[in-house]
């Protein structure tokens, strides 16, 4: 005897019907309707401010771990800037282009909140 129940399950803000059912001894089919995986968003591009450079923002809340560069130096894109700790885990936050770091507005030990600027390149 087989015992199963249907449920509505949401998921980020998606609603799934799905079939829970006891496993037994056998099971011949399978007791979900598929969901479809759903991809992240791309990361969005740095804003561009005219006659200011490329802003390089925080693409998510956490605290500076250490800066690589200051105001000055010639960077290259994907150099690392700085690294970010998230959740206990380590994000580099990378230059997007090639340029010269025109200002640094964060140190080591700095809370940032998503879309905060850290710095900027020209």
């Amino acid at each position: 005897i087989k015992m199963a129940k249907r449920y509505s399950v949401t998921v980020n803000g998606k609603v799934y019907d799905v079939t829970v059912e006891e496993i037994g001894e056998s099971l011949s089919s399978p007791v979900s309707e598929p969901v479809k995986e759903e991809k992240p968003a791309p990361a969005s591009a740095p804003k561009v401010e005219a006659g200011a450079g490329t802003r390089v923002e925080a693409p998510l809340n956490g605290t500076v771990l250490g800066v690589n560069v200051k105001s000055g130096d010639a960077v290259k894109a994907g150099d690392v800037l700085c690294v970010v700790e998230a959740m206990k885990m380590e994000n580099d936050i990378v230059a997007p282009c090639d340029g010269k770091i025109t200002s640094v507005s964060v140190q080591k030990g700095t809370s940032v909140n998503a879309g905060d600027a850290l710095f900027t390149i020209e």
